[in-house]
């Protein structure tokens, strides 16, 4: 009998030993956010817009695969992949040099572009490209002078300078990356509430995605007589575009090359365009001029 035990006892240790390595392996630091079937992403929430919400519904139609969505911004999409705290994440901007990002991958999905909203009951439909740098630098200050009514502009911005919108307009408005705005300009902590005060103030004018300006009750300005179509960005005509990105980590899961296999696919492309974005193949020519003008300000794009 006591052999008997001590035999059993020693086959529970082994099975112990095997237990404990086995749940080590699960919960390796590349494991942590993938909870059986879910995908978590997180980040920017004009990525989500544009593409991510109708991606993600779709493939877990597809394949039973849920996908968390989470915001918080495009610096959030990028550094909290690069940190091994989500499994995916949304950048509306490219990587800076910088050790937080430095983990991260950049898969390019499709094409965005910045937009200047102003107040629905505004009668000015256009701007030219110089009067909207006059605004945001405060040298333009009532709508008169834009032949609009005489009323004051209230010129409002998304804080910070690396955030996704935040970047890409100093970017590609300024040429400056570090562009400080001036004391007229209101500072708001996402473009959520930025939206939400064109929605609402009638002398307001802001910056935003295309994508998400879509979804409000905003108008979108033409900039040198171009509207923001989905057929003025993919040939350029419409100069202030920009890529969309899937954030992954250096060394991605195998769920998570799956489904950017399936974004990259033709059938997740079709999903792209039919939410309105530019796609990979639509957008193909805008790669060198958006190249060119990262270089003019000395911008680092990353992987692509």
């Amino acid at each position: 009998m006591k052999k008997l035990l001590g035999a059993v006892g020693f086959l529970l240790v082994i099975a112990g030993v095997a237990v404990v390595t086995y749940l080590e392996k699960e919960q390796s630091p590349d494991e942590t956010y993938l909870a059986g079937n879910e995908i978590r992403w997180v980040g920017c929430g004009i990525s989500k817009k544009a593409f991510m919400a109708g991606l993600a519904n779709a493939y877990e139609k597809k394949t039973g695969t849920r996908i968390s969505l989470e915001g918080g911004g495009a610096t959030r999409g990028i550094r909290d992949v690069a940190a091994g705290k989500a499994d995916m994440g949304g950048s509306c901007r490219h990587l800076l040099p910088v050790l937080e990002e430095k983990n991260a991958k950049l898969v390019h999905l499709g094409w965005d572009a910045l937009v200047v909203i102003a107040n629905p009951s505004n009668p000015v439909t256009d701007i030219s490209f110089g009067n909207v740098k006059a605004v945001f630098k405060g040298e333009i200050e009532n709508w008169k002078e834009l032949g609009g009514p005489d009323m004051q502009i209230k010129v409002a911005a998304r804080q910070g300078k690396i955030s996704g919108v935040g970047r890409m307009v100093r970017e590609l408005l300024f040429k400056d990356p570090v562009y400080e705005f001036g004391s007229q300009v209101t500072l708001m902590k996402s473009s959520g509430p930025v939206e939400k005060l064109v929605e609402q103030d009638r002398g307001a004018i802001a910056f935003t995605g295309v994508s998400s300006a879509k979804k409000r009750n905003v108008k979108m300005l033409k900039i040198q007589g171009h509207a923001p179509t989905s057929e003025n960005i993919a040939n350029g005509s419409y100069i202030l575009y920009r890529p969309l990105y899937l954030v992954t980590s250096r060394t991605p899961l195998p769920a998570v090359t799956e489904f950017i296999k399936f974004a990259r696919s033709e059938e997740g492309q079709r999903i792209i365009a039919n939410e309105g974005t530019v796609t990979v193949k639509q957008g193909a020519g805008l790669w060198r001029p958006y190249r060119k003008s990262m270089k003019d300000v000395k911008a680092k794009l990353g992987s692509y």
